[in-house]
């Protein structure tokens, strides 16, 4: 890494917010050290699709190892900790993974932080701790609902993050993105789901339940967030929302997609992708005051012109090719 620039490590960088998060950096002259996770075949994910560049290193590792850890941050200034199991349908059938991911993992990068001369760590959340609002805009005073087993893994690694900072003085923030969309999304989520079955023609498509409301945020509005976090001093020691705080149905998305695409795709309800009673989230509506009194942030794209950016990603068949439009995704 370089010595003199700011040095940054990434995890969770092969994944959809972490790639663009490094692409991010780099563009802000940033020097970064980006984590993939170790696999045999040497895949580095989304990182992948970025070029080239002498202030990028890719490492290959697992934040489940607390010594792979410790030695991955050394000589860092700054931790972006992204590497997370985010799929709410797979925490159902596989909730233990989460905790050793998430929260063991979450434990693995602060005591390294920690151990390495207490480097700042930019700790990601979710707006799932939340659950279903009991109130709107939801600020980050609202009570921690765990409706599955990620957000109760992602409550427990918040909370793991935070007892560093009052234990030891870690500087750490949670920053917590609301719903991101954009290019390179896993079709795990809704919005690629649906225009990577369109783009591949498909003219009916199963979903769930299209009457929850969420707060859409495209993928470079959350990094521009994270970035602005890392950079503001008084974000340390605080949990803070990264958001629109604009509200917009599941059924008002689609049919946006569905007319940006030109598509007279027919949305199907299929009773197996409804989440239990009790785990489904119905209302996200983010207040974002405290980032914009903190830092400069502001949300810059429409969800209109972030869905547009989406659509047009997608439709590209080199992309599209790397997706499996035809079998659902936990």
């Amino acid at each position: 890494m370089s010595s003199n620039k700011i040095n940054i490590l990434v995890t969770g960088a092969d994944g959809f917010i972490g790639s663009h998060l490094v692409e991010s950096l780099l563009d802000k002259g940033y020097s970064v050290r980006a984590l993939s996770q170790y696999n045999s075949f040497n895949y580095w994910g989304w990182l992948e699709d970025i070029p080239a560049n002498q202030f990028l290193e890719v490492v290959s590792g697992d934040i489940r190892d607390p010594f792979f850890c410790k030695e991955v941050s050394k000589g860092t200034d700054i931790i972006f900790h992204l590497a997370a199991l985010i799929a709410i349908p797979y925490s159902y059938v596989a909730p233990a993974s989460y905790v050793d991911t998430n929260v063991k993992g979450t434990l693995n990068i602060c005591q390294a932080a920690k151990e390495n001369g207490n480097v700042r760590v930019i700790h990601t959340s979710t707006s799932e701790v939340y659950g279903t609002a009991q109130y709107v805009p939801i600020d980050e005073k609202h009570p921690k609902q765990p409706q599955s087993p990620y957000s109760a893994s992602k409550i427990g690694a918040d909370a793991i993050a935070m007892s560093y900072y009052n234990s030891f003085g870690l500087p750490v923030t949670i920053a917590r993105p609301f719903n991101t969309y954009g290019p390179r999304q896993s079709a795990r989520a809704i919005i690629p789901t649906i225009i990577s079955q369109i783009s591949s023609g498909i003219k009916s498509i199963k979903l769930g339940d299209l009457t929850p409301t969420r707060d859409f945020n495209f993928v470079k509005d959350t990094c521009n967030g994270f970035i602005a976090l890392s950079e503001c001093p008084s974000s340390i020691g605080k949990e803070i929302n990264i958001c629109s705080s604009t509200e917009v149905s599941m059924q008002s998305t689609l049919d946006l997609i569905k007319e940006i695409m030109h598509s007279d795709v027919k949305f199907i309800s299929d009773v197996q992708r409804l989440r239990p009673q009790n785990s489904e989230v119905f209302r996200l509506l983010g207040d974002n005051s405290l980032i914009k009194e903190l830092t400069a942030y502001t949300p810059e794209y429409s969800l209109r012109e972030g869905l547009q950016l989406t659509c047009e990603w997608f439709s590209s068949k080199e992309n599209l090719a790397k997706y499996k439009p035809d079998i659902y995704n936990l």
